[in-house]
């Protein structure tokens, strides 16, 4: 057996059969967002209930919902008889996963559900199910075959499912102008939590951390104070205190083997003017971005008037996780 062939077919079909769900697309998916939206903005929530494999996407359903703004929880269909219908409140909608729509848990659980004060969605392969036919809106995810060379695993269907639970959640992410700091007071564990809530002046090497020197200096005396501050960089700056520039290690390297005198002569000589430099409100996220853009490894914080009040060092930022 080729391996490889027979994993690229297993792709190839999910990816086409996801297709034909996409294209089907309609008025019953812009019906599920605005029934989301409108519960939402009335304090209600979303309820995920699947059984099986449709129970796993579910989850993960329930968890980008959740993790983009749109409170949604998870109810299992088998402890649901037996008291954790609690977890549904009046003005609630319960989103059903289930290709058959006639799996047993799930329509056990329909008539104890039609006397709360809910909507209910459901996403189902079979559009005349049991389960299609009690919900308010029915959103298609029919597929014409599982990549399973069986046809037995659910494969094609529970990746449809699972991108059209993603179609929902970054439809309502967009509708609530939900944002990249929204997102980061959401996971503030994270790498990417951490850079969009820490400002650049939680980061950056304090003034009387950085390698401070006078346009006049010589390149020995800034290489020196270079070394005392632990810095890749000396901030020149001139008697007012404004910035002048800098000099890094990498700026050393590439002129000494064209001017081996170059520590008795002035730094001024060899300085990179007019350096990409930032403020400190910015979020640290952005001075990854210009680190990239620019591929420097130190940026230099100044205030309104351009004078240096910090630095931010690459590797600062590998050790605080954020790189």
């Amino acid at each position: 057996m080729d391996y490889l062939e027979r994993a690229r077919r297993v792709v190839s079909i999910e990816m086409e059969e996801v297709c034909r769900v996409g294209q089907r697309l309609g008025a019953s998916f812009l019906d599920a967002v605005n029934l989301i939206k409108a519960t939402l903005q009335k304090r209600g929530k979303i309820v995920v209930v699947g059984v099986g494999k449709s129970g796993h996407i579910g989850k993960k359903i329930a968890a980008t919902l959740t993790s983009t703004g749109s409170t949604a929880v998870v109810l299992s269909s088998l402890n649901a008889l037996h008291g954790d219908l609690g977890i549904v409140a009046g003005g609630d909608v319960v989103l059903f996963l289930s290709y058959s729509g006639e799996t047993e848990e799930i329509v056990g659980i329909l008539p104890a559900l039609i006397r709360f004060d809910v909507k209910m969605i459901a996403m189902t392969g079979s559009i005349n199910s049991s389960l299609a036919r009690a919900s308010d809106i029915v959103l298609d995810v029919a597929v014409s075959r599982e990549a399973c060379p069986l046809s037995l695993s659910p494969t094609s269907s529970t990746t449809a499912m699972l991108v059209i639970g993603d179609a929902l959640a970054m439809v309502l992410l967009e509708t609530n102008c939900f944002s990249a700091e929204d997102f980061a007071k959401f996971h503030p564990g994270g790498r990417l939590g951490r850079s969009l809530l820490l400002k650049v002046r939680d980061v950056m090497r304090t003034r009387e951390e950085m390698a401070l020197v006078l346009p006049s200096a010589t390149v020995l005396e800034a290489v020196q104070k270079m070394t005392h501050k632990r810095c890749g960089c000396v901030t020149v700056v001139d008697s007012s205190g404004y910035l002048s520039g800098i000099f890094t290690q990498g700026d050393f390297a590439r002129h000494f083997p064209s001017s081996p005198d170059i520590g008795g002569q002035m730094v001024e000589k060899f300085v990179t003017r007019h350096p990409v430099t930032v403020i400190d409100s910015k979020p640290a996220a952005e001075v990854l971005r210009i680190l990239r853009k620019h591929r420097i490894d130190d940026l230099v914080v100044v205030d309104t008037s351009n004078r240096p009040i910090g630095l931010v060092d690459s590797q600062d930022l590998t050790r605080l996780k954020l790189a």
